[in-house]
């Protein structure tokens, strides 16, 4: 293929290729499998190859998605594509975005920035394609050796055992066994392993159906969502438009349960209900096509427990959202960015088996968390009474005047990370802090100027470890340096230089000299002093590793 041409990602077959693994007597052992190659997989492949944890991924097929799919991907799995070396390129390639507008009818109700301040890297959210994310992560997954992607082999048989996971294997040159220490289940709403675990995935199932069309048009429209609540294009059901990467809009209607999913696929059912919605945004000229379509229904619903032994569940293996809020794609990138680290840090024995059990406690809860959101806002969506829908209905007319009712109006609350509340890696507050940096919370972007008067942001300049974040100068920032170098642990530093009033550092941080902060390899704070002491220290850090009183440092 020339390097030069562009890459047509939605007709791109990778090769199967046979694998010594193939040909041995007995199963070859790997310190992790992955099984998945979509967004969720590839992620927590490329986070393990880096901190250099061999892994081998599997996918049971030989292309990327098909159509757009996931498209909107937050802030903060943006900050999580930076990390693993793809991030620039996604956000090249797809449309910024931070505002979003709500109409009711045919008014405008109100309009909403997810991103109100200055002082961050990257924008609220990007529009692109999942096969763009997908084949992105995929090119850089083949930069690094440690990655062996294997495409066309498909789990067919598990043996999780209590030392050993054994996996069968099928491919096209018939079938193999391969055995692995561990085994990260990222394989789709359909998890095979899942059911070949004998598991199940529990909630709540939504008796509606929703079309999605993929629109090509040249159309002057500003980058920004676009949600309607019975507009008299579409009356009585809901719209949301976007824009997409190469011109490309991605339009989703509600359908009501006793659609035809397979009659509402049909162009000629399709370009009449975006003939019209165009026409009432005044593009009547404007001349579109449809590249792809889909109707779906959907279900907010998860795995009671995402560890089982030795294979954990990520992604929509493990949790299954509604498209309300951009949850799913942006929480199971969130869940491998959790995973990769503490894996690694088993897998290395730098920390205990028991690091994994903090996995499924804090990615259950943010999955709860997410379903929670998703619930509501499908609730507000699509009453499924009159009396839901008067309530729905008059909370719009009010929010046209009183900013009150606008707290109410649900079109899916967006994307946002979890603060992870109630963690066993937290070190609890011993010091006075202002602010939403708590222990749990990822850390937040800001400009910084470093001790060596370079500049830059503050995420960039965190590499994937144990982070001590010291800020200041002088005396205080001395003594918390002293501190962290006798606690001896194997810690970056970054110091913070500006600690004054008009820093955004500071602020976001409630910064003093000689405040530090503890961050884990993804990012979490997991621990904050005004002036820490050795000792603080050194147990915050094995407490994040999940490693007892009595461990060995």
């Amino acid at each position: 293929m020339d390097a030069t041409a562009p890459v047509d990602y939605q007709s791109l077959r990778f090769d199967y290729r046979h694998h010594p693994d193939q040909d041995a007597a007995t199963p070859a052992r790997h310190p992790v499998v992955v099984v998945g190659a979509g967004p969720v997989g590839l992620a927590l492949a490329i986070d393990l190859a880096r901190q250099q944890v061999p892994v081998v991924l599997l996918d049971n097929d030989c292309t990327l998605s098909t159509g757009s799919r996931a498209i909107c991907f937050a802030k903060r799995t943006l900050e999580i594509f930076d990390r693993l070396g793809c991030g620039e390129r996604m956000v090249a390639k797809g449309v910024s975005w931070n505002v979003g507008k709500v109409f009711f009818r045919d008014e405008q109700v109100y309009r909403f920035d997810l991103l109100p301040e200055a002082g961050h890297e990257r924008p609220a959210f990007i529009n692109l394609q999942q096969y763009y994310v997908e084949g992105y992560l995929a090119e850089r997954a083949a930069e690094l050796p440690l990655v062996d992607l294997r495409w066309n082999n498909k789990v067919v048989g598990i043996d999780n055992g209590p030392d050993t996971v054994l996996l069968e294997i099928e491919t096209p040159e018939g079938n193999y066994r391969l055995a692995a220490d561990y085994v990260a289940a990222c394989d789709g709403s359909r998890s095979n392993l899942r059911q070949l675990l004998g598991q199940e995935a529990k909630g709540r199932v939504f008796r509606d159906r929703f079309l999605i069309a993929d629109i090509s048009m040249d159309a002057d429209l500003p980058t920004e969502r676009r949600f309607w609540f019975d507009p008299p294009f579409h009356p009585h059901q809901s719209v949301l438009l976007h824009k997409q990467a190469d011109g490309m809009w991605r339009v989703d209607f509600q359908l009501g349960w006793d659609a035809d999913p397979v009659e509402e696929r049909k162009h000629e059912r399709i370009i009449p209900r975006v003939r019209a919605l165009l026409d009432s945004i005044g593009f009547e000229r404007v001349q579109f096509s449809i590249g792809w379509a889909s109707v779906y229904t959907f279900a907010c619903q998860r795995m009671e427990r995402f560890r089982h032994g030795r294979v954990l569940f990520a992604g929509d293996s493990a949790h299954g959202l509604s498209p309300f809020g951009a949850r799913g794609a942006n929480s199971g990138v969130q869940d491998a960015d959790n995973l990769a680290w503490k894996l690694a840090a088993v897998v290395k024995r730098e920390a205990p088996d028991a690091l994994l059990d903090s996995y499924g406690s804090e990615r259950e809860y943010a999955a709860d968390e997410n379903i929670r959101n998703s619930t509501r806002a499908t609730d507000f969506i699509t009453p499924k009474s009159e009396v839901s829908r008067l309530f729905r209905d008059a909370v719009l007319e009010l929010s046209k005047t009183q900013p009150c009712a606008r707290a109410l109006v649900n079109s899916g609350r967006l994307s946002v990370p979890t603060t992870l509340h109630g963690s066993p890696l937290n070190t609890p507050d011993v010091d006075a802090f202002e602010g939403r940096m708590v222990p749990g919370a990822p850390a937040a972007d800001a400009p910084i100027v470093r001790a060596d008067g370079s500049t830059g942001w503050l995420l960039r300049a965190l590499p994937g470890r144990f982070t001590a974040l010291v800020f200041g100068e002088g005396e205080a920032a001395e003594r918390s340096l002293a501190a962290i170098a006798e606690a001896d642990r194997p810690l970056h530093v970054v110091r913070v230089a500006a600690c004054g009033a008009g820093d955004l550092a500071t602020q976001r941080y409630d910064a003093r000299p000689g405040t530090v902060y503890l961050l884990r390899p993804d990012q979490h704070v997991c621990a904050r002093w005004r002036a820490p002491g050795a000792q603080a220290l050194r147990e915050a850090f094995d407490r994040a590793l999940a490693k007892s009183p009595r461990s060995p440092a």
